[in-house]
């Protein structure tokens, strides 16, 4: 039997279904929104400074727009490109109408660098556009033209929003004005690399160049963020999309609206997530808070008390899930406020407080003896007088030699140990003997957690005893 029939009968059965579900009310309704909020989105294009293509010899500059000349040094420089892209530095973006007077949130990487800015309504009408302020970290930028009685977006709250909620998308993907994409919520504070202080809302929703800087939309017409990256391997959507929050945005409109610039909390420590068996060697009960790995000297965290091995679990009676949130809470705090830190410190709660310092965008984070146990597998040394004054070792141990549990904890040779946690306590290395009567009375099985040091930074690194 022809399996063309059969087809043709599912596909039909398929479409009556489909059909059936949106006449119940089973799929989401998205006209009303594009209709009502579609004209407060604008389409963004930029022309920046011409760049030279590259593999062009400096000498040879000038010579970008001829394509017989292109042509002829491609046969003698073959790493030029195939096409030398837009010479004049343009490119696209989107944005949204928070301000009837003309003000407009997009991403602040749509108008880095730009030299002119044209904002198009979806009336056609064009004008020209200033930068009131634009903030990188964030990814906000704000921007202005000059017109009256413009239509706005209605904002609404993302701690609102739910994983698997249904999400609109309205931007210019390839300069195409206008499109509209449709997805649910994939995730919700999300941290993606470098980029502490944004808790971005993961979706579905097909994001493409050009949307940048676009508004995202709830069912009930209102922006929940500022669609801003995607993930992707080719350049194009690859079902992963990741929108700044409408209210870290909208706070971030408000300071660069007033003062031109964004003003951000900091305290003076790094911090890692706690993991099982770190909440193991430090006698938690759960994996919330944020476990402190290094406390900057003279900052504010160290000058009201903090101390590494402290876990941060909650600022100003805010709950602090785990380390990626810390920063972001922090970030949120007036410079010169006080905050009240609940953390845990030797399995015992206490309450600390301390003066918020400002962030600075250019302030940095932060021969063998004999072995320790072979349970560990962990060769540690006390550190020559070569060793402190060529790498700047003030304390602690060197790693020599790992093997067994010691390398599967991702310990590496030239790590410096500087102390060590045992049942609860941090108590700091000055001798390998001292390490190893820590680590003699473990039992097989048992964790143990070091405070390592390594390119600059601090972390703590468990492994288990014989494990």
């Amino acid at each position: 039997m022809s399996l063309r029939p059969l087809l043709r009968h599912a596909v039909l059965l398929l479409c009556l279904g489909l059909a059936m579900a949106a006449r119940a009310g089973n799929l989401p309704e998205f006209t009303a929104i594009v209709e009502s909020q579609g004209a407060a989105v604008v389409n963004i294009s930029t022309t920046s400074a011409p760049e030279a293509v590259p593999g062009i010899p400096p000498e040879l500059s000038g010579i970008e727009g001829s394509e017989e000349w292109l042509e002829l040094l491609r046969r003698f420089l073959p790493q030029l490109p195939e096409s030398p892209g837009d010479g004049d530095g343009r490119s696209l973006g989107s944005g949204f109408i928070v301000s009837p007077d003309g003000y407009i949130l997009t991403n602040a990487h749509v108008v880095a660098g730009a030299e002119e800015i044209l904002v198009r309504l979806i009336d056609k009408r064009e004008f020209n556009a200033r930068v009131v302020g634009a903030d990188p970290r964030s990814d906000v930028a704000v921007i202005r033209i000059d017109a009256r009685n413009l239509p706005t977006v209605r904002l609404g709250d993302p701690n609102r929003l739910k994983v698997g909620e249904w999400v609109l998308a309205i931007g210019s993907p390839f300069g195409f004005d206008h499109s509209v994409t449709a997805g649910i919520v994939s995730a919700k504070g999300r941290a993606l690399p470098d980029e502490n202080f944004v808790p971005f809302i993961q979706t579905d929703v097909a994001i493409n160049p050009g949307n940048s800087g676009g508004p995202l939309f709830n069912l009930r017409g209102e922006v929940v963020g500022i669609n801003s990256q995607i993930y992707s391997e080719t350049g194009g959507f690859m079902g992963l999309s990741f929108a700044i929050p409408i209210d870290v945005a909208m706070d971030v409109y408000q300071q660069l609206r007033k003062d031109g610039r964004v003003r951000r909390g900091r305290i003076g420590v790094a911090v890692q997530e706690v993991t099982r068996t770190l909440a193991e060697s430090f006698g938690l009960e759960s994996t919330d808070g944020a476990l402190v790995s290094t406390v900057e000297a003279g900052g504010p965290a160290e000058q009201a008390g903090v101390r590494v091995g402290d876990v941060i679990v909650r600022v100003n009676g805010r709950a602090v899930p785990g380390s990626t949130a810390l920063p972001r809470i922090v970030a949120g705090l007036r410079p010169g406020s006080e905050a009240v830190l609940a953390l845990v410190r030797e399995g015992a709660p206490r309450e600390i407080r301390v003066k918020v310092g400002e962030w600075r965008e250019e302030r940095p984070a932060g021969r063998p003896s004999e072995p320790a146990p072979d349970r560990l597998g962990l060769a540690l040394a006390e550190p020559t007088a070569e060793q402190r004054r060529e790498r700047g070792i003030t304390r602690g141990l060197v790693v020599e030699g790992v093997q067994g549990p010691a390398a599967r904890s991702d310990l590496r040779p030239g790590d410096v140990v500087t102390a060590v946690v045992v049942r609860g306590r941090l108590t700091e290395l000055a001798s390998v003997r001292q390490f190893d009567e820590l680590a003699a009375g473990l039992a097989d099985g048992q964790a143990l957690t070091l405070l390592v040091e390594r390119a600059g930074g601090a972390s703590f690194i468990s492994l288990r005893v014989g494990g």
